[in-house]
């Protein structure tokens, strides 16, 4: 019966995040990925820089005790740098079993996006390939760059950073 009762939770759990999106800026262009990666939302802080990490890996943070590393989206999407202001954030996320936060420009809310609201991402000939977009959000006449947060690091990136960190 509990574990009737287990699966239930599980599946009621799910659904309120089915179609559900953080969405954030970077610059004049608006991204999303699922809620259900989310684990909380801070304000920028202090950085810990680690040598020899890829330039899109800030460093790591001490968030109550747990150490996570910290990667700029905006570098990582190959933009240019930014001085952090208040609206600045951290996302942590929860990735392949790692915690990693995010910093983003803003954060904006959180929005439902039904699955018929999304398009594929598009492809592109001369062999561009976007590995992070999962797909295109359209919500009313505004479009939202939906991001596969599975994808944002590589096994190989992953391994690096647990190295790094000594785990």
């Amino acid at each position: 019966m509990a574990e009737v009762f287990s699966e239930y939770v599980e599946k009621a759990e799910e659904d309120t995040q089915r179609e559900k999106y953080l969405t954030f800026s970077i610059g004049n262009e608006a991204y999303g990925f699922e809620i259900k990666y989310v684990t909380e939302i801070i304000g920028i802080q202090e950085i810990t820089q680690i040598p020899e990490l890829p330039r899109y890996i800030k460093g790591i943070i001490n968030l109550r005790g747990k150490i996570i590393p910290v990667m700029d989206v905006r570098l990582r999407f190959k933009k240019e740098e930014r001085v952090y202001n208040d609206r600045t954030c951290i996302v942590v996320i929860d990735i392949q079993d790692s915690s990693i936060g995010l910093v983003v420009d803003y954060v904006s809310e959180v929005m439902r996006i039904p699955e018929e609201h999304i398009a594929p991402p598009p492809t592109v000939k001369n062999g561009f390939h976007n590995r992070y977009i999962k797909g295109i959000g359209k919500v009313g006449t505004e479009v939202k760059i939906l991001l596969d947060c599975d994808k944002l690091l590589n096994d190989e990136e992953i391994d690096v950073l647990s190295n790094a960190m000594g785990e």
